[in-house]
């Protein structure tokens, strides 16, 4: 099973348009995947899901994150790092199994012209952490603002080249 994770809980997001755009275009070279919306985290996901209690709610995206086993994170720029509300869903999970020995692929996206090249390296130290296999290909899409078309699509020549190729490699990894 292949997950999509969408790195922050804001609400309209870009980060959400990109998880989307790569879902539709996974979905159109035969992959099938999950989208977790990191907003669809229980209200009381802190003081209820944390440190191994899990409410009925989170404990349904928990079953889908153990029954992963290759994760697509797309990870905005918060603070010259990645969310904290990415971290804190990390830590929830159980450890070993939610992503141990499983492979993933980062894409970092920011409004700025550096595409959260330091939150992309800080996620991966984690990922390192967790025994989380990351795909050496990372993306980094800055300027994100420019890169989406009214429908939340990318349309740049050089844009659709990288994301094509990275996903191209994520389904061989």
């Amino acid at each position: 099973m292949i997950t999509i994770i969408s790195g922050t809980n804001r609400p309209a997001s870009n980060t959400l348009k990109v998880a989307k755009y790569y879902q539709k275009q996974l979905a159109e070279k035969g992959l099938e995947t999950e989208l977790l919306d990191l907003q669809d985290l229980p209200e009381n996901f802190i003081g209820h899901d944390l440190y191994g209690k899990r409410s009925a709610e989170f404990e349904k995206i928990h079953e889908l994150i153990t029954k992963t086993t290759k994760f697509l994170f797309i990870i905005p720029e918060y603070h010259g790092s990645y969310p904290g509300v990415l971290k804190t869903f990390i830590d929830a999970c159980a450890f070993p199994e939610s992503f141990y020995d499983k492979k993933a692929c980062l894409v970092g996206i920011s409004s700025g012209k550096y595409g959260n090249i330091r939150g992309v390296e800080h996620f991966n130290g984690v990922c390192a952490y967790l025994h989380l296999n990351v795909m050496p290909l990372r993306l980094h899409i800055p300027d994100i603002k420019t890169e989406l078309d009214e429908n939340g699509q990318f349309f740049k020549a050089d844009t659709l080249k990288f994301t094509n190729q990275q996903m191209d490699k994520f389904i061989k990894y």
